[in-house]
């Protein structure tokens, strides 16, 4: 027997960009943890169904993100004085190297975990360390505190300190091993290959993940174009290449489903080449900011029709609510709209259009469909704005430009991931 759950609020949700559908004081049911339809008025075969009522609050769906470096958790708001290259090798590969420790490793992922749902996301695609163990671990985290999605284990065998480096071998071996390990051991949590990007990883190594890819039938994910001086070394590490996306495409890792977090330098030749592929931009505004890396096309990029969803790309991004990431993204948008001269083609996002990257959108990569789709599981948080300061009658949609731009944690009052209650 389906066990029903009904779920009343102000329901608000985007069904498309730039478009919202909110309806207050409405129902929201799942059956069997499976959204079995939204309503303004309740069905009469779900009046004797358990409510739990939220009353005015927001229900929406919970959030995605698409990109974030699970071991530099420790390390958020550190070393935004310097460009990517430098930051990388002052803070960030000594911070991962402490990953080694599983014990260190168990006390900053259980903490990631639990703020990942107080922070409202129940899905993610995120990178470990090169470590197998704390890998495992990380992803044992995840799976307890119910946060769905993808979790790679990093290779690099080059460019990196000793203490953050592999050979080709062990590398490749060392993945083999956690993709067999990973196999049974997680309901919610699933394996994804991770070169962190071409600097790092040798040739051998990027043929030994494609190789990879193919016989685990794996999705991919890594960086693109995040950088100037990262794009220039590539260019040096692989001449035979016009641009950086062809490094990862002759060796099998550019396909359908692979993540490129950041895109920000991408013209309109590797942009067409994502879209041909199939291929998804992770757009992770406040890191591009934080590292002065630049200000992505993420206009030009959803009128050629990418796949792009929200990153917050911890710690080049500084926080890890997806709420902070949308308004970031409003924010570079509108620099960019009016450093490009107020060109159409660079016009700023709308709120409704940030909130569709931040859930309808990363949720279609997770194969469900935008919004509140019958069929997909529960995945929906309830945000109560009576924290804010007191103001006039708002709208649904105001009251959520309200709570995208205020960020406070206060807000969010509960978590479903999977038809779970998490908070």
């Amino acid at each position: 027997m389906k066990s029903t759950k009904i779920y009343r609020g102000t329901i608000v949700y985007a069904p498309q960009l730039g478009a919202l559908e909110c309806l207050e004081h409405a129902y929201l049911v799942a059956e069997s943890s499976v959204i079995a339809g939204v309503f303004q008025e309740l069905p009469g075969k779900y009046q004797d169904a358990a409510l739990e009522d939220f009353g005015d609050c927001l229900l929406i769906p919970s959030f995605t993100d698409l990109h974030l470096h699970a071991p530099q958790y420790a390390m958020m708001g550190m070393g935004f004085d310097l460009p990517l290259l430098e930051w990388l090798n002052t803070y960030t590969f000594k911070e991962e190297a402490r990953f080694a420790d599983a014990g260190f490793a168990r006390t900053v992922y259980e903490a990631l975990a639990t703020e990942l749902v107080r922070r409202g996301t129940t899905r993610v695609c995120m990178f470990s360390s090169l470590h197998r163990e704390g890998t495992l671990i990380l992803m044992d985290a995840l799976e307890r505190a119910g946060i769905t999605g993808f979790v790679g284990k990093v290779n690099m065998d080059r460019n990196s300190p000793d203490c953050l480096r592999e050979t080709c071998e062990e590398s490749l071996a060392q993945t083999r091993r956690w993709l067999d390990e990973c196999d049974g051991r997680y309901a919610h949590i699933k394996p994804i290959l991770t070169p962190r990007f071409t600097p790092s990883c040798s040739d051998a190594l990027m043929e030994g993940l494609g190789r990879l890819a193919e016989e685990y039938e794996l999705p991919v994910q890594s960086h693109l174009s995040e950088n100037d001086a990262e794009i220039e070394w590539v260019r040096t590490l692989h001449p035979d290449c016009e641009q950086y996306w062809e490094t990862y495409a002759k060796f099998g890792l550019w396909k359908r489903g692979t993540i490129m977090a950041h895109c920000v330098h991408s013209d309109v030749r590797e942009r067409a080449a994502m879209r041909s592929a199939g291929v998804w931009v992770a757009h992770s505004p406040d890191s591009n900011t934080n590292l002065y890396s630049g200000v992505a096309p993420v206009r030009k990029m959803l009128n050629e029709r990418l796949s792009v969803a929200l990153a917050s790309d911890v710690a080049g991004g500084a926080k890890l609510s997806m709420l902070h990431a949308a308004a970031e993204a409003i924010r570079a948008s509108k620099l960019r709209y009016y450093y490009s001269g107020k060109r159409p083609d660079e016009a700023y996002l709308t709120v409704p259009e940030a909130f569709y990257l931040a859930t309808s959108a990363g949720q279609q990569y997770f194969g469900s469909g935008p919004g509140f789709c019958v069929g997909d599981s529960l995945h929906a948080i309830v945000l109560d704005d009576s924290a804010l300061p007191p103001s006039r009658p708002l709208a649904p949609a105001e009251r959520l430009e309200r709570l995208i731009y205020a960020d406070d944690s206060r807000t969010i009052r509960a978590v479903i991931s999977e038809g779970r209650r998490l908070v």
